[in-house]
């Protein structure tokens, strides 16, 4: 008996294990592909471009991880997912080391495309790995590590990418994914056990849209990172031309605004037992008002920077709200559900930074901040519609 609980101790221990190698993997790919957001300013001097056009480095991304989320299932329905999710964090290293030595704007543009393949080929198995990991009553609680992960990320990437920025270069800056990235490889290789593909046939990720409830939340998704990406993807032009803060002072704030994050992740997983709905409607509604608020007093460093720590606490916590939501609509469903989530999200985000950067660039950033309050309005609307057909 003793020998047969020490087994299932040390199998217990390797399972989380394996899970905290995906949090390390989840938090290296989300940090490197946002921290472009605070370092536009220097790549589109060195490299002789518009930072609008720098922020194309996030659109591009976007669309390899959309394309690359709706197609991995089915490309790789023969082979391990062990395989799998070490190939691409393989991908995560090798764009690292592009990014790091690109040369030229399109060779950047080649190593963030290898960095989209990895993001969406890892976020749409993630949690169906996650369910064969753990017993199903600890599912929620490994899915929390790897929201933690998310949320670690986003609060250091940008502080940190300003301030290495600052020291070491752009360069020196996203060089540092590459041995965090050879560590999780390192993880996974020694934590993840054999996972044989169950389902060998190629799944139909889009027939999912025809429910009507998941039409509807997938479109508010849409909606909601498309209108934070138009704000987000351009604070550090925001904050340096119409802020006016300096970079030690521009560091600090994106920190506390990845603190105001993780603070608002924490706070807002405690309701959605009960108030899931509520939180997914009203969340992009403040967003948007913040928005609008950084319009008429942006330049004012103090409201402008109450503002920007609301934004971190609501943004951070939207995707847990929607995280929630799938698990609940779609609990038979996880490895087609979470592609089609990730290719939403993703193609969001796409368009959100590719529309807003057109905007900074053509008619100023306001332009970009008001574009991205109306697109949060929107996914708020959609949200009550969604909850409409989810209980209809």
């Amino acid at each position: 008996m003793e020998t047969t609980y020490q087994k299932s101790l040390a199998e217990t221990r390797s399972a989380w294990g394996a899970v905290l190698s995906m949090a390390l993997c989840v938090a290296v790919l989300i940090a490197s592909e946002f921290m472009p957001v605070s370092l536009l300013s220097p790549i589109a001097s060195d490299l002789g471009i518009t930072e609008g056009l720098a922020g194309q480095a996030i659109s591009i991304s976007g669309i390899f991880a959309v394309v690359t989320s709706l197609l991995v299932a089915g490309l790789t329905r023969r082979i391990d997912r062990r395989i799998v999710i070490t190939a691409l964090t393989v991908l995560l290293i090798v764009s690292g080391i592009a990014v790091t030595f690109a040369p030229n704007f399109a060779f950047l543009m080649v190593g963030r495309a290898l960095l989209g393949v990895a993001i969406g080929g890892f976020w749409s198995m993630s949690t169906a790995i996650v369910m064969r990991l753990v017993s199903s009553d600890m599912v929620p609680k490994a899915l929390a590590m790897l929201n933690a992960g998310n949320a670690i990320a986003a609060t250091v990437a940008a502080p940190l990418g300003s301030f290495l920025g600052a020291y070491l270069g752009w360069r020196g800056a996203f060089f540092l994914v590459v041995p965090l990235g050879l560590l999780a490889l390192a993880w996974q290789w020694i934590s993840l056990p054999p996972l044989p593909p169950r389902n060998r046939n190629r799944p139909n990720v889009l027939a999912l849209l025809g429910r009507r409830p998941v039409a509807l939340g997938m479109a508010s998704i849409m909606f909601l990172f498309m209108g934070q990406f138009a704000l987000f993807t351009y604070l550090r032009p925001f904050l340096e031309n119409v802020t006016r803060l300096d970079i030690p002072a521009l560091s600090l704030m994106l920190l506390i605004m990845g603190l105001s994050g993780v603070a608002g992740t924490w706070c807002v997983s405690r309701l959605l037992h009960a108030r899931l709905f509520s939180v997914l409607v009203i969340i992009p509604l403040v967003m948007a008002g913040i928005a609008i608020g950084l319009i008429a007093f942006g330049a004012m460093t103090i409201p402008g920077s109450l503002l920007l720590v609301g934004w971190g606490f609501f943004g951070t916590a939207a995707p847990v709200g929607w995280g929630t939501w799938l698990s609940r609509m779609l609990p038979d469903d996880a490895e087609a559900g979470g592609g089609l989530q990730v290719a939403v999200i993703q193609l969001a985000i796409t368009a959100g930074a590719a529309i807003g950067g057109t905007l900074f660039d053509l008619i100023g950033w306001w332009a970009a901040f008001a574009f991205g309050a109306a697109l949060l309005l929107g996914s708020s609307l959609l949200a009550i519609a969604a909850c409409r057909a989810t209980k209809g």
